[in-house]
């Protein structure tokens, strides 16, 4: 008994035809950029932000500023995809434990969440018109008003 393997010259159109559609899908599939953009209104003083300053800011812990102003945190929904890698990759955090945390201060009288914005760029907008706010973005913005805090 002899085998053919990948022999038979029928099956190679159809190899190649499949091999060629698979490449075309993972070509034109959307991809969201890693979310390492802390952005924050350009009127801060602060130029740089260190991961558990922004583990702070972004569970509502930290309210103020170290220049006193306060602190307006706006977010994307939590099942927004850029949310979902900003969560894990920046804050090292699932969406899901940051919610649980906001919850809690809500529910018990201590703090509030953050405001949540449908939009990327609506979220660019609110972060550069309001005094103190801190956000994210996929890259950084070509908005004069919020500047990228990068994160050491």
């Amino acid at each position: 008994m002899t085998h053919r393997i990948a022999s038979n010259p029928i099956h190679w159109p159809q190899w190649v035809a499949a091999l060629a559609i698979i490449a075309m899908v993972l070509a034109f599939t959307p991809r969201w950029a890693p979310a390492q953009e802390i952005i924050a209104n350009s009127g801060l003083p602060k130029t740089a932000i260190t991961r558990n300053e922004a583990r702070l800011f972004f569970s509502m812990k930290l309210g103020i500023w170290p220049n006193g102003a306060p602190v307006q945190v706006y977010v994307l929904p939590d099942d927004h995809p850029l949310h979902r890698e900003f969560c894990t990759r920046v804050l090292g955090l699932y969406p899901y434990q940051l919610r649980r945390v906001w919850d809690r201060q809500v529910f018990s009288g201590t703090g509030q969440s953050p405001v949540t914005i449908s939009s990327e760029a609506e979220l660019i907008e609110r972060t550069a018109a309001s005094p103190g706010a801190v956000s994210y973005a996929a890259k950084p913005p070509d908005n004069p008003g919020v500047r990228v805090l990068p994160v050491k």
